[in-house]
Formats: C-alpha cells, structure tokens, sequence
C-alpha cells in the first residue's frame, strides 16, 4: 500500500482525472481531503426552499475551501491570494457559518504589517504585489470593516484597540488624498463585476462612478472610527471624526447628489450605498429608496451590482421597508441572480454572475472562477433578517440579541442556529395557513429583544402573552431560556424609514 498527498500545497477542484493509472481505478480508491484552517462550524440555516438551502451550501464550501491561513479569493487557480476587498465583503456572512474570531484577527496584523508607511492598505495581504498595488476603495477598507464586524460577533475590544493605529492610518490617507474632503483621485476596482451586456449599445450596463463609490467607503470608514474611539473610550478622536464625517458627507451631497435627489449614477450600486452608509439628508433617502426599486424593476427584478453594492443590497431595501423586493431578488432565478449558479449546478459561489452564460459557453478561463465567495455575502442577510438573528452595538457579541425575522418569499418556513461564546442561539419560524409558530432559545448569560410579525393575540405555553406594538410587530424582552410563540401571522405593512 502507497498513499500520496501534497505537502506544501493545495488545489481547489470538483472534478479530478488520472492519466497512467495501471489497472482499473474504481472512485472509492481516490479520497479528497478538504483542507481549511481550524474554524469550529457555528452557524446553521435551512429553510422550506430547497435552492436556497444549496445556496447555503454553496457559501459554506466557498468560505472553508479559501480559508487557509489566510482569506483568499479563490483555492484553484494561480490568482490565490488574501485579497482584502472579498475578505471584507464576506467577513460578517463567514463570522455566522464558522468561528473565525482568531482566523482574522491573525490575518488583521498582516495586513497591519503589509501596510505601506502613507496608510495604504494593499489589494492583497501578505502583500506579494508590490506597494503599488494598494488603495483602492472597498478593499483597503478591509482595515476598518473587519476589526468593527468581529467586535460586533465577538465582543472583543481588544481587536479594535490592536488595530486602532492601522486604521487610523487608512482613514489619514484617504484625508491627506482628497480636496475639499473629496477624495476623488486614485486607482480603484470600483464596482468589480457589475452587471454589463454583451455588446451594449443600449447603455444598460450597470456603471457605478467609481470615486463616488471611494466618498462613500471613505464616510462609512470615517463612521468606524467614531464607533471604536467611543469604544475604546478615545473622546478627542471620537469628536474629531465625527467632525470629519459631516465634512465628507458635505462632501459628497455637494459633488454627486441634484437639489432633487438624483444621484449622478443611477446604478443600483449607487444607491445602495449611499443609503446604506447614510449619504444622503434625511428628507431624500425614501424617495432614493423608491428610485432604487424603480431601478430593480427596470431590470425585470434582477440585481445589477458587483462586489461593493452586492453585499448590502437587500439590508438597504429591508431597512427602507422593502424585505418583499429584497426576497425576490434571493429567489430569482434566471441570470443575473443567486439562484442562477445554483440553477447551473454551482456547488460554491462564482466569480461572475455568468462564469457559465444562459447559452452554455463561458467566460474567459483567464478570470472566471467557479469557487468565490464574494457573492456568498448574501448569508449576511439571510442569517440576520431571513431568520432574524442579530446584534446590538449596546452589547456586541450576542451579549445582548435581536431576534426579528422578516417573513416572506413564499417560504413556510426558516430555522437558524448560532454558536456564540454564550452558547446557542437559534431562530425558528413556520407559517401554516395564517398561523406564525416562532421558536426562540436564548443563550445563558444574555438578554434578547424579539419581534414577533403579528398583530393578533399572542400565546407562549397557551398563555396569553403581552408585549408592546408597534410598525406591524410584537416586541418582547426576554432572558435566557426556551420560548415557543404562537401568533396569527400578519404580513409586515411597507414602512419608509429615513
């Protein structure tokens, strides 16, 4: 008996061929092994729609498959590298699926000590690409983005204080690079993989101006080092940001926003994101959220956006009282969409929204890879507004937990699980002709506040239960414990929030 393996590398792969083999190769004879570093699996989610539970499967091999060592973009192809922005995109979706807290904090002093002396962050960490290769908005953000999203899944103040220089070092480099607190000047990815027709003679190409993408980083970065200098109980520096942050937002309203609210790049992306990072004065985010639907609508309900928009495309539409658009575009399945790869055969996310065109033929083998899980993003909103399961920024770490499920989609039925350093929390919802079972468990140790989506009575145990009401929801308060609630289910009414 002989066995052979690699030992100082590894490949990504579906399929495996052998040439040379003496005699018949039967499959049992062949074992893979999958490699990826030790991360305790966490998070569970699964659901009554069976493409959709693929596409949790898909996330969850896209993330074990490039996570070795460090975050790469993809494990099959020479390209495998720590490439910061996919890193950032996904950091919260894979903080639910495995326990990732030592994963990246380790990673985060690379890219500390890959930082180049000015505060740029380079495009990928360990930095084998020169200093040159650095900048570029969305994935230098990794330097603030990650340090934030581990505290709120971990509690650790720690990391942000470890950190803090770093990212006080990026933020300082896009202040000392911008004019008037415009920082419109550089190299940048943009928007990477946007959506863009073949032979577009009809302009619908979904580009997004890519230093308006760079004003809205730059604010939500600026936004960041608010949240950890109040944190880590740094007053000046709070003070100082927060003065800054008005600045760029000035910034930016002044140069890409018209007096009626129309952004210079009507992309989805655009929109997105300056809701998302709250661009825009309060009086025009409702309309901007209609005009963002209006956009969807106008692509026949697909999405449109790339690496940077795609992320935060359906928390934008939920949080503006539009959870009903976001579900149809989880669900849609024809190109460009989620389901559309899972449709193909996909077992881990795609690069592209068409690594294989509706046609069958492909994209060029140059950059077209079938294991990226930049997309897999989506997870961040299917764990914490499908099934409900979220933090407070009171409390980090699920110390203190909401639980808010948004019902919809046709779906019956959603159950989530969550190992935090507490112990489990799980969210548990099923709706049978019009009655809402929600089955809540709350950790030791930690407090939750859980909306129920009803406006009828509501029982725990057949006893009656009170809570306070309010936008189509029952709030309660609770400790640790199991907690079965019985409802009507009523349908969430469309509420435009600033």
């Amino acid at each position: 008996m002989e066995t052979f393996h690699p030992h100082f590398t590894f490949q990504g792969f579906r399929y495996i061929k052998v040439e040379g083999f003496p005699g018949v190769l039967k499959p049992e004879n062949i074992t893979a092994v999958a490699l990826y570093s030790s991360m305790p699996a966490t998070g569970q989610w699964t659901s009554s729609h069976t493409l959709l539970n693929q596409l949790q499967h898909n996330i969850q091999w896209g993330q074990n498959s490039n996570f070795l060592d460090v975050p790469t973009d993809c494990p099959q192809r020479d390209e495998r590298l720590g490439w910061t922005g996919d890193a950032q995109v996904f950091s919260r979706t894979a903080a639910f699926n495995r326990n990732v807290h030592s994963f990246f904090v380790k990673w985060l002093q690379d890219v500390a000590a890959d930082q180049v002396q000015d505060g740029r962050v380079p495009h990928v960490v360990p930095n084998v690409l020169g200093d040159h290769s650095s900048a570029a908005t969305g994935w230098a953000d990794a330097a603030t983005i990650i340090p934030w999203n581990l505290y709120l899944a971990y509690g650790d103040t720690a990391v942000l204080g470890r950190q803090y220089e770093s990212m006080k070092a990026w933020v300082k480099y896009m202040q000392d690079n911008s004019k008037n607190d415009l920082w419109n000047k550089g190299f940048h990815f943009g928007d990477w993989l946007f959506y863009r027709p073949f032979d577009d003679n009809d302009g619908r190409s979904a580009v997004t101006d890519k230093y308006m993408i760079a004003q809205c980083f730059y604010a939500n970065s600026v936004q960041l080092m608010i949240n950890t200098a109040k944190v880590l109980g740094k007053t000046e520096d709070a003070q100082y940001y927060t003065g800054l942050l008005q600045k760029v937002k000035d910034a930016f309203v002044k140069e890409y926003l018209t007096a009626n609210g129309r952004l210079v790049s009507g992309t989805q992306t655009a929109y997105v994101l300056a809701l998302n990072f709250d661009m825009l004065p309060e009086n025009l985010r409702a309309q901007a959220a209609e005009r963002l639907v209006q956009n969807i609508r106008d692509y026949n309900t697909h999405l449109t956006t790339g690496f940077l928009g795609t992320p935060y495309l359906c928390h934008v539409l939920s949080r503006f009282g539009y959870a009903d658009v976001a579900y149809q575009l989880l669900l849609q399945e024809s190109y460009p969409s989620w389901l559309y790869p899972v449709k193909k055969g996909a077992t881990t996310i795609w690069e592209r929204w068409n690594g294989i065109r509706p046609d069958g033929s492909f994209e060029p083998a140059s950059m077209n890879s079938f294991n990226h899980y930049a997309y897999g993003a989506i997870g961040d909103w299917m764990y914490r507004v499908v099934a409900g399961i979220d933090t407070y920024e009171d409390a980090p770490g699920y110390k203190h937990i909401k639980i808010q499920p948004h019902i919809g989609g046709g779906l019956t039925e959603v159950s989530a699980s969550l190992e935090t350093y507490y112990g489990k929390v799980a969210s548990h919802w099923k709706v049978d002709g019009g009655k809402l079972l929600l089955e809540v468990t709350i950790p030791a140790n930690t407090k939750a506040t859980v909306f129920i989506p009803t406006t009828g009575e509501i029982t725990e145990n057949n006893k009656p239960v009170t809570a306070t009401r309010g936008n189509g929801y029952a709030q309660l308060e609770l400790g640790s414990g199991h907690y079965v609630f019985s409802a009507l289910y009523s349908p969430v009414a469309v509420v435009k929030k600033p």
